[in-house]
């Protein structure tokens, strides 16, 4: 037993030492490795539930290599709100003001004007509706083409056309070279 004692003992006192002097010899190298890409910019959904609503979602990002932006946006859409609005007053036994909040829009107004029932006209309907707007065409909603709101010719056409194509191109070589246009760095 006495020798079993020592024999274990002798064991445990060269393991210790063996184990000390190992920890002075061993050294150790590792190598710390990074990921230097920034996050990405994710587009935020923007959720529309209720199909009864006239709104429309839109959202988007950028992500560059020092900043990202991300945004998004509920877009209204009018007709479908004044075609509801109709709908409502139509419902309700309100058949003039039905007609007449159709006809807050122009393509309404000329093509009622057209076929010859003209759109109310403070109160008034028929031919009372129409002297009415003939003698107001300043109430007439924006874009009319029966009161010649929108006389362009030809020429005028081909020149707003001329012009926006000559703004688009700024635009784009502005973005290819990266340069700054109106505080906006256009570098992509």
């Amino acid at each position: 037993m006495r020798m079993l004692f020592f024999v274990l003992t002798f064991i445990l006192v060269v393991g210790t030492i063996t184990s000390a002097k190992g920890a002075d010899t061993n050294t150790v190298s590792s190598t710390v490795v990074t990921n230097n890409t920034p996050p990405t910019a994710n587009a935020p959904s923007v959720v529309v539930n209720n199909s009864d609503i006239c709104k429309t979602a839109a959202s988007t990002a950028v992500q560059t290599q020092i900043l990202g932006l991300a945004t998004g946006i509920t877009i209204t859409d009018e007709n479908c709100e004044r075609i509801k609005l109709s709908r409502s007053l139509y419902s309700m036994g309100m058949k003039v003001a039905a007609v007449s909040t159709l006809c807050a829009d122009y393509r309404i107004f000329d093509s009622m004007w057209m076929a010859g029932t003209y759109c109310p006209y403070m109160g008034a309907i028929g031919v009372e509706a129409k002297e009415g707007w003939e003698q107001n065409p300043d109430l007439v909603p924006a874009g009319s083409r029966v009161f010649g709101k929108i006389e362009l010719t030809q020429e005028d056409v081909k020149e707003i056309n001329n012009d926006e194509f000559a703004k688009f191109v700024i635009a784009a070589m502005a973005m290819y070279t990266g340069v700054t246009v109106l505080g906006i760095p256009f570098i992509f």
